[in-house]
């Protein structure tokens, strides 16, 4: 009669190993019981992996496409599937590369960013760059659309996404859908008490820039931030 696996003590079921002891305590035939989940009725799970390393090894499992997993009993498509994606992803990560962070060191580096993303718009954006410490982009979002209001403009949710990716800085940027960059009076006092929120989480605010048709406003450079 064939053992279930829940007639296992907790101590020789893989996953329970797994979230007790950690990943890297399973063997490889438990590790694939992990990703198969279940057995047939002729056998439980553990032993359709040990069969499976029997008829494969390791490397040789890893390169078998979906119809000859499936030849072997008790490997179905979705099974063979998880196998394959499995596999694949091992090889992707052996090969992967973390994109280097862009560094943000002027206002024109913003716009030759942003500008095309932003020209065209019928209606404002306004757009946070969220930056580490040495000024490389951790996120860039979409924080609003529409017309910039302090009623509607929440420093919170601005630096509450801040907050959450660890930035030690943050640049504001929006759009004039006129065409003409030069700031609104609105958009002074927004940045002023957007700058001063900053202040009392030590997120600091470096510009809050204007996109319009063809070039940018820097409140920066103009010396609204002195």
């Amino acid at each position: 009669m064939k053992r279930k696996i829940k007639d296992f003590p907790e101590s020789e079921r893989p996953r329970e190993r797994l979230l007790k002891q950690g990943v890297s305590s399973l063997s490889d035939s438990e590790l694939l019981a992990v990703i198969l989940r279940t057995g047939t009725y002729r056998e439980n799970v553990i032993e359709l992996a040990r069969e499976l390393l029997r008829k494969f090894n390791l490397k040789t499992l890893s390169r078998a496409n979906i119809s000859k997993l499936q030849k072997m009993f008790g490997i179905g498509e979705a099974k063979a599937c998880q196998i394959a994606a499995c596999f694949e992803l091992g090889r992707r990560l052996f090969s992967f590369k973390e994109e280097k962070k862009q560094r943000i060191d002027k206002p024109k580096d913003v716009f030759r960013l942003l500008s095309s993303k932003l020209n065209g718009l019928k209606q404002e954006q306004l757009i946070g760059i969220y930056l580490n410490s040495r000024r490389k982009i951790i996120k860039e979002e979409v924080i609003f659309s529409g017309s910039l209001n302090e009623n509607i403009i929440n420093s919170r949710e601005i630096f509450s996404i801040a907050i959450n990716e660890g930035a030690a800085a943050l640049i504001l940027v929006h759009n004039h859908p006129s065409g003409d960059p030069k700031p609104s009076s609105e958009d002074i006092k927004i940045t002023k008490e957007i700058k001063e929120a900053g202040k009392l989480l030590d997120i600091q605010l470096l510009d809050h820039i204007i996109i319009g048709e063809k070039n940018y406003f820097s409140m920066k450079e103009k010396g609204f931030f002195d």
